[in-house]
């Protein structure tokens, strides 16, 4: 999907909305466990019903593969439903891969070529040569990780050098000779608030994927307020908010609501800004 695509959905939807599928089988109401694949069963459920409020899917692959072979085919049918019936929304990976070149070459096929997603999160601590296998696709998307929501990510992503230069970033400067805003994307987490601020100093032109709203308490008016440029420039995730509304049989509908909630208040976010 190219960027002019991908903005179109937004203005045409009016939402900038990405449904987190972090399906955990711990946690999806009991009633489904005795389908023949329950995760399966439980994304096209919350696909079917949220996909007129969202643009983008999101499935965490650390929860299809915690239950191995099952649990990636789960994974596959997801992704399979998403292209057959809803082609028109982003698929993202978020698998946070990046390796040494020849194996980033073999996680790009995996994910591009055998699951054709869309793009993929990729962690850029090994540099350059382990993140461009994954930009030799055309259409297709990296989202390198830059500043994200945990806790933890005071702990190397705001040292500074001698220059007073925050490592997240000199990761988006360094990275922005890789690949241009038509085929990056940044992890930047909606608790980072402000932050957002800083981020747009380096990167004024990349969408960025915000996790982090909703059950891990980002404010969605001060992601936009600092991070919404001319285009939209985000997509905001949401995943336990959504799916996760109702453990019952209503839970379909349940997220619908919700997912239909946040549309509203992007929708208008995206009317304040000028954008539709």
């Amino acid at each position: 999907m190219t960027r002019k695509e991908l903005v179109q959905q937004i203005i045409e939807k009016r939402t900038f909305l990405c449904v987190g599928l972090d399906a955990d089988i711990n946690k999806i109401p009991q009633h489904l466990l005795t389908e023949a694949s329950p995760l399966f069963v439980f994304n096209k459920a919350i696909i079917d019903a949220t996909a007129p409020y969202c643009v983008a899917y999101k499935p965490n692959l650390a929860f299809y593969e915690s239950l191995g072979v099952s649990g990636m085919q789960a994974f596959e049918q997801t992704v399979r439903y998403l292209r057959k019936y809803y082609p028109t929304h982003f698929i993202i990976a978020d698998a946070k891969r990046g390796d040494i070149g020849n194996t980033s070459a073999m996680y790009a096929r995996t994910f591009f070529e055998e699951y054709d997603v869309d793009s993929l999160t990729v962690a850029p601590y090994m540099g350059n040569d382990s993140v461009s296998p994954f930009l030799e696709y055309a259409d297709k998307w990296v989202i390198l990780l830059a500043l994200t929501s945990n806790k933890g990510s005071h702990d190397f992503q705001l040292m500074e050098d001698a220059d007073g230069e925050r490592l997240f970033e000199k990761v988006i400067k360094t990275s922005q000779t890789w690949a241009g805003p038509d085929r990056m994307m940044y992890v930047v987490g909606a608790t980072q608030g402000v932050m957002f601020k800083d981020i747009r100093q380096v990167a004024p032109q990349h969408f960025l994927l915000v996790p982090g709203v909703g059950a891990q308490g980002g404010s969605l008016s001060e992601v936009c307020k600092y991070g919404m440029i001319e285009d939209c420039g985000l997509l905001v995730n949401s995943s336990r908010g959504i799916i996760y509304a109702s453990q019952e049989a209503d839970f379909a509908e349940k997220a619908a609501e919700k997912a239909r909630e946040l549309r509203d208040e992007m929708a208008a976010e995206l009317a304040k800004a000028g954008i539709c």
